[in-house]
């Protein structure tokens, strides 16, 4: 069997995993700059695991300026087939209570500043992405936080804003009209990165709180927000270590294949240097 890697992205408040094995920091470099902070390489069990913490240890960057695609580039070029992401949310809906987790099926994207796409500079690519995380971790991740004896719920839409400052009141009951039960700031821009890397991408997020839409409960702040979120890092912890356990197989997997028909540029026309600096993402079909 051949060396199984997964890629974990840490949210607010997980910037280290505990229990690796055989630890290692790598820097990698991108052709999108450095990623948000060296990556912990190590071991959990028979599975290598490269975490990355998304705001960079000690939380140095804000949504809007995570390198997102060197994030998703170095996790690729360092072998990673799975990612599993971790992520902070605010909650949308009354029985999504702070604490629990919630196994994101959908996203709606309300960012403005971010680049999300590696096809750029001569390339054009289209990925499918109407079920924009991978159904089989996604599953496994359900499972996962059972065996942790965490409170998740299967499916969730992640509307993903573009931050830093929390939403308005107005906002928050519109993303509620719109069929949303989550709100974040990060998660899209990976998902949508990790598809056109052909990497199976699910997010575990776990509510800190509840959005400002719920008035009975009063306005969001920051000291509510950093307890729940204290214990959300321990459930969390749990979640990913029964998670690298027992992936998912790839073969058949429709992430594997993304790129398989995606990419509709004459080969010819593509500039020498754009595909040498995709060709950790594009070389499978190019």
């Amino acid at each position: 069997m051949s060396e199984r890697i997964v890629g974990v992205i840490g949210g607010t408040g997980l910037y280290e995993m505990e229990g690796m094995e055989e630890l290692e920091k790598v820097r990698v470099e991108t052709p999108f700059g450095d990623p948000s902070d060296a990556i912990l390489k190590g071991r959990l069990g028979e599975v290598t695991v490269l975490f990355l913490p998304r705001h960079g240890r000690g939380h140095r960057l804000t949504p809007t300026h995570v390198p997102y695609r060197a994030n998703v580039y170095a996790l690729k070029v360092l072998g990673a087939e799975w990612v599993i992401s971790v992520s902070a949310v605010g909650s949308l809906r009354q029985d999504i209570h702070p604490g629990d987790a919630i196994v994101v099926d959908q996203f709606i994207d309300r960012t403005r500043l971010r680049v999300n796409t590696f096809f750029e500079d001569g390339i054009a690519g289209h990925v499918e992405f109407a079920d924009p995380v991978c159904p089989s971790l996604a599953a496994h991740l359900i499972g996962a936080a059972r065996k942790a004896g965490v409170k998740v719920h299967e499916k969730g839409t992640y509307c993903c804003m573009e931050g830093p400052a929390f939403s308005t009141r107005a906002e928050s009951n519109l993303y509620r009209h719109w069929g949303a039960d989550l709100i974040g700031m990060t998660n899209l821009p990976e998902a949508k990165l990790a598809r056109e890397a052909e990497l199976c991408y699910a997010t575990i997020a776990l509510a800190t709180d509840y959005d400002c839409w719920y008035t009975d409960h009063g306005d969001v702040t920051i000291e509510e927000i950093i307890s729940t979120l204290k214990s959300n890092v321990v459930k969390a912890r749990k979640i990913i270590a029964e998670a690298v356990q027992g992936l998912p197989d790839r073969e058949g997997c429709r992430c594997a294949s993304a790129l398989e028909h995606a990419i509709v540029t004459d080969p010819e026309l593509v500039p020498e240097e754009t595909m040498k600096r995709l060709a950790p993402i594009i070389g499978r079909v190019r």
